[in-house]
């Protein structure tokens, strides 16, 4: 039972019982609510706008997390670019460089994207910027990757071709220094032994015994073994490729055949004293593109900076050939 409520009638002197009107109450109640509705409007606006709830501290934490994601993913990417730098700085000034080259501009190894926006896909939203760059960064830096790794395919093939080349192209003496008697005339004019006129020699000349072993100077293949050339006797020509080509002429006998392939350092023939010549040793030339060239230039592979010296001395005096 709701309790009664009394007021003091000072007419009557005398307490007088308080009647409720309905239309009273419906006025408190509905200011009631209308209070109640507001204020939970503004407890709601204000939590909505400085309260977190449970789900926005989650997407808080991920979006914190995919920024922190992408700052390390940027830092590796610079770490990356550093060492792509560093490989690209030896490609150009090194490995280019040596195996002679052009270098790759860094325009073509830094070249973006033309056309198109490629990026448009991350715009609209909070971090478009930062997902847009580092995508662009990373594009950028595959580009420069793929560009890299086809010059060091290309560097590769130069360097099989350069190792072929080194192999290939004379580069040794074609009779040891301790088989040797002496180097008895070397590229230039010489006095013929038959002649004795001052005439030019186009090669080398070693004198050894007969039966001293003669050498391939470089890697070839054996294009004559005969005694059909004109004063040279039984002679061997290797033809190194690249525009080289040897002769080893005078021989008393051959140890290879036509069309054989041979390495340098291998025994192909003897010394003796056939066609015109004057005493046992080995006339040697050297062909380039079809003209003969000084022979002297070829011995860095087997001699000591003082034995090319004194090789370097003995070839200069122009003394008698022996052919």
């Amino acid at each position: 039972m709701g309790k009664v409520k009394y007021y003091y009638d000072p007419e009557t002197l005398s307490y007088r019982k308080i009647k409720k009107q309905k239309r009273t109450t419906f006025k408190y109640a509905t200011v009631f609510i209308l209070a109640s509705a507001l204020f939970g409007f503004i407890f709601v606006f204000i939590a909505s706008h400085y309260i977190e709830s449970p789900q926005e501290r989650e997407l808080a934490r991920e979006l914190e997390n995919m920024q922190l994601q992408y700052e390390l993913l940027n830092k590796r990417m610079d770490d990356a670019i550093t060492a792509l730098e560093n490989v690209e700085e030896r490609d150009n000034a090194i490995y280019r460089l040596y195996f002679e080259a052009n270098p790759i501009p860094e325009e073509q190894r830094r070249a973006g994207f033309g056309g198109i926006n490629r990026y448009k896909k991350y715009e609209g939203y909070d971090n478009s910027q930062l997902i847009a760059e580092s995508n662009k960064r990373l594009d950028i830096l595959e580009k420069a990757i793929v560009i890299q790794s086809k010059s060091l395919d290309e560097i590769a093939k130069l360097a099989e071709d350069k190792e072929k080349f080194l192999e290939s192209i004379p580069a040794i003496q074609p009779v040891n220094n301790e088989n040797l008697t002496r180097m008895a005339s070397g590229y230039g004019y010489r006095t013929d032994p038959f002649t004795k006129v001052r005439k030019f020699h186009f090669g080398m000349d070693f004198t050894a015994p007969r039966g001293t072993p003669i050498y391939a100077t470089g890697d070839g293949v054996v294009k004559r073994a005969d005694n059909r050339s004109t004063g040279y006797g039984k002679h061997i020509r290797i033809d190194h490729g690249y525009g080289y080509v040897s002769l080893y002429a005078h021989l008393y006998k051959y140890n290879v055949r036509v069309n054989q392939r041979v390495k340098r350092g291998d025994l192909i023939g003897f010394v003796g004293s056939t066609g015109r010549s004057e005493a046992p040793h080995l006339h040697y030339e050297i062909f380039k593109d079809g003209q003969r060239i000084n022979p002297i230039n070829f011995y860095y592979g087997n001699l000591s900076p003082e034995e090319f010296d004194e090789l370097l001395k003995k070839a200069s005096l122009e003394n008698q050939s022996l052919d």
